[in-house]
């Protein structure tokens, strides 16, 4: 089954960035490439049933099993040895990569209280395009009542655009809210 998000990306967006950019084959039109979801978990040092926690939420918010991230070097500042568990991530590609962000436009960003839209000056150089949510609740997939503690987590969304400008109107297109 072909997920409503890609169906609208081959159908409309193609055509409609085909022509506003001047393309001469589908083939150039930017695509999504992955979408990475991170949460640092801080207090997995100290008790790793928060982080398996964490990882649970997170693998029922995203439909795949996360990978525990571990520190790279050794920080005193932040009582923090190399090799330790300091997060989990999740890299979600094709299907479930469109599947993800149309939960994310049109379910979970509306459940957010006051929320005006996403800065447009989030993009790199490569046309990536990073933000931040402040707590996991506003997924469906999770009950409130089960959630131990509000963990944030960052989503970076990966094009293969060659531009901030391209990788924006591709964006904008399958309906991202950015502010005005």
């Amino acid at each position: 089954m072909v997920p409503r998000l890609l169906e609208r990306y081959r159908k409309e967006i193609v055509p409609e960035m085909k022509q506003s950019m001047n393309y001469r084959s589908d083939m150039q039109v930017p695509r999504i490439k992955k979408i990475v979801i991170s949460m640092g978990v801080s207090m997995g040092v100290q008790d790793i049933k928060v982080l398996e926690k964490s990882m649970e939420e997170l693998a029922m918010i995203t439909g795949q099993k996360p990978v525990i991230c571990r520190a790279k070097t050794a920080i005193s500042n932040f009582k923090i040895r190399k090799g330790e568990p300091v997060g989990c991530k999740v890299t979600l590609r094709k299907n479930r990569m469109y599947e993800f962000l149309d939960r994310l436009l049109n379910v979970a960003l509306p459940r957010i209280r006051d929320f005006k839209g996403f800065p447009d000056t989030s993009f790199d150089n490569d046309g990536n395009y990073s933000m931040g949510v402040s707590e996991q609740t506003i997924f469906p997939e999770l009950e409130i009542d089960r959630i131990s503690r509000v963990q944030g987590m960052n989503i970076t969304i990966a094009t293969n655009a060659k531009s901030k400008k391209e990788a924006q109107e591709l964006l904008r297109l399958l309906g991202f809210p950015f502010r005005s």
